[in-house]
């Protein structure tokens, strides 16, 4: 499997059931009363993580998915951190609802808001560049979806089309997630790594493939 640069394979694979993945998840963070716990889910482009959010949701019903791509909708890729913390993980850290337009929103005319509501027990974040060291005040465990790079990004053609516009705006994402990914290391920060491509046999339906963490 080809990985990032900087990135260690994960070893001790082991299948477990969504439902004890969001046990252990649970169990990292003790000590949460009163507000939801705030799981980050992150991963390269085209890794899974939404795929994930959506499973781990749907484990979890009290629970709501926010998605890094919306706060950084005509922002920089990865110059958003202070606006989703400040907008977002905070309010929820103390247990309101969230209802936020980013700048880039009213900016761009582009209609509705990013909502959250209160009183939920999780909140998936997911999104690439989530788990890095300046949101890891507002975040209680977190999950790296590893995977090879070039199903990565060819999951992202798939998915996004290869027109020249996407292939530029990929190439672009690729110069910009490279240095960031192997400054934040966020493999090794995270509370568990999923495999984006498991290549264990397993209910894709009811469990995921999982590891904890490598140094880096």
């Amino acid at each position: 499997m080809r990985l990032h640069p900087g990135e260690t394979e994960a070893v001790g694979w082991t299948v477990v059931t969504v439902s004890d993945a969001v046990r252990q998840l649970r169990d990292a963070s003790p000590g949460v009363t009163g507000r939801p716990r705030m799981i980050a889910i992150d991963g390269r482009g085209g890794a899974g993580k939404t795929s994930l959010a959506e499973r781990l949701h749907k484990v979890v019903p009290n629970s709501a998915i926010v998605h890094t791509d919306d706060v950084a909708w005509n922002q920089a890729y990865f110059d958003w951190a202070a606006l989703l913390a400040e907008n977002i993980l905070q309010p929820l850290h103390r247990g309101a609802a969230v209802d936020f337009r980013p700048p880039a929103w009213i900016a761009h005319d582009r209609p509705g808001s990013i909502t959250v509501p209160g009183g939920a027990a999780f909140i998936w974040v997911e999104g690439t560049g989530i788990i890095r060291e300046e949101l890891a005040p507002w975040l209680d465990a977190s999950v790296w979806v590893q995977g090879d790079v070039e199903e990565q990004e060819r999951r992202l053609l798939v998915r996004d089309g290869d027109s020249p516009e996407t292939l530029e705006h990929v190439a672009n994402w690729m110069l910009e997630e490279l240095p960031f990914l192997v400054r934040e290391q966020p493999w090794a920060r995270a509370t568990m790594i999923v495999a984006g491509l498991p290549h264990l046999d397993h209910d894709p339906d009811t469990e995921l493939v999982v590891a904890l963490p490598t140094s880096p």
